[in-house]
């Protein structure tokens, strides 16, 4: 199973920002469903989140499972503020117009076109606001959903009342119309002196468990908040590890996350990520066919990630990925630096990626993703989403179903 390491740029063991935490079996009290505290896993299931809200599989479904870089400033060029009142999604309105019904004559028909893509901002690039006030400026800026980080300032998965805390921000998204994605790469959340420690790859096992229980604890919450994927990566690969030791281990570390993902039909997206055993596509399909390319696995895309290191063109990287594609994660970067960057900072022509994303048919949240830039989050949130819709492909003509223009535009 061995390979040739990358020998491309960027492979540095050094994350500029999103690794995953870990729960284990020294995690806090938990209160199960009786509301008796306790030191392990919740068991049992416990009530799914306010009925009504977040329709699909994952209705009342989960079981929590077992045991600073550089501010490069706004973004400069032909991309002014937010369009008040253009907010995307089949609850809101559109161009400030009204809202086009669910049923009826003149809702849009199916034509076969690709769906508009659904743009999301990470938690982890707004880590000085509280939850609540970070969803709603992202819904107020008109952003379709959010990656939510698990972290101790943003539903910590170790604190008490785990189950009641995911069933209000459940109600929560549900009230401002947001979409969610479930993302485990808080840096300290379980260790607080080693970042992004312990990792799947680390040589003790009861410290892999622990990451390995984060995975599964969070494939609950992405269940009870109907998130479309549960995000995570590999980790470092620790010194003195050979690669087949690494990848051994990385497969037995997700194998119980996979059952709970199957269980809960949450798909595990992994990232490849820089620096990391599984840092590249190739990567990625090297887990893949080792794992038996078990159903719930798919792919975690960063668009930056492709253009610091990837030999294809980031256009070219997302048709490659496509049919494993799960989560999307986007932002401006530079070939062969691993620094995440506003839009406009870097070296990444969007309007092709966007492009080649819409024709995959993909529907998950495309989310931001500048986890050094929180002390200027909210700027950043308002300034990226005009960038992306004004890069993005322009969404076919609405018809009604009598196939006239829709009186919506």
């Amino acid at each position: 199973m061995s390979r040739e390491p990358n020998q491309g740029p960027g492979r540095s063991p050094e994350r500029d920002q999103d690794q995953e935490p870990q729960f284990g079996p020294a995690w806090g009290p938990e209160h199960g469903p009786a509301g008796q505290p306790h030191h392990g896993p919740v068991q049992g299931p416990y009530p799914g989140p306010v009925q009504g809200s977040h329709p699909g599989p994952f209705q009342g479904s989960s079981h929590y499972g077992p045991g600073q870089g550089p501010d490069h400033g706004p973004v400069q060029g032909p991309y002014p503020g937010p369009e008040r009142g253009r907010i995307q999604g089949p609850d809101r309105p559109v161009d400030g117009g009204a809202v086009p019904p669910l049923h009826g004559p003149d809702r849009p028909v199916d034509d076969g076109a690709a769906p508009p893509l659904r743009f999301g901002y990470g938690t982890n690039g707004l880590t000085d606001l509280r939850l609540d006030d970070a969803l709603a400026l992202l819904a107020d800026l008109g952003y379709d959903g959010v990656g939510l980080t698990l972290d101790h300032m943003h539903l910590d998965p170790l604190a008490d009342g785990l189950a009641a805390r995911t069933r209000r921000v459940a109600a929560r998204l549900d009230a401002l119309g947001l979409g969610v994605t479930v993302e485990t790469g808080a840096r300290y959340v379980l260790d607080p002196r080693r970042k992004h420690g312990p990792s799947l790859l680390d040589p003790d096992p009861e410290d892999r468990a622990r990451r390995t229980d984060l995975l599964v604890r969070a494939v609950g919450v992405a269940a009870d908040l109907g998130a479309h994927a549960v995000h995570c990566f590999s980790g470092v690969t620790p010194s003195g590890t050979d690669e087949d030791t690494a990848w051994k281990r990385l497969a037995e570390s997700l194998t119980p996350v996979l059952d709970a993902a199957a269980t809960a039909g949450v798909p595990l997206a992994v990232e490849p990520e820089p620096g990391h055993l599984l840092s590249t596509l190739a990567d990625f399909h090297i887990l893949r066919r080792t794992l038996g390319d078990p159903e719930p696995l798919g792919l975690t895309l960063d668009i930056g990630h492709c253009q610091c290191l990837e030999p294809l063109p980031p256009a070219d990287c997302v048709r490659a990925a496509a049919p494993w594609l799960r989560h999307v994660q986007i932002e401006d970067m530079r070939r062969g630096v691993h620094e995440h960057l506003p839009f406009g900072d870097g070296e990444i022509d969007f309007p092709p990626v966007l492009e080649a994303l819409a024709a995959t048919g993909y529907q998950g949240l495309t989310v931001v993703e500048l986890p050094r830039h929180s002390h200027a989050g909210p700027h950043h949130a308002e300034r990226s989403l005009p960038f992306l819709r004004r890069a993005a492909p322009a969404p076919p003509p609405r018809t009604s179903r009598s196939g006239e223009p829709s009186a919506t535009h």
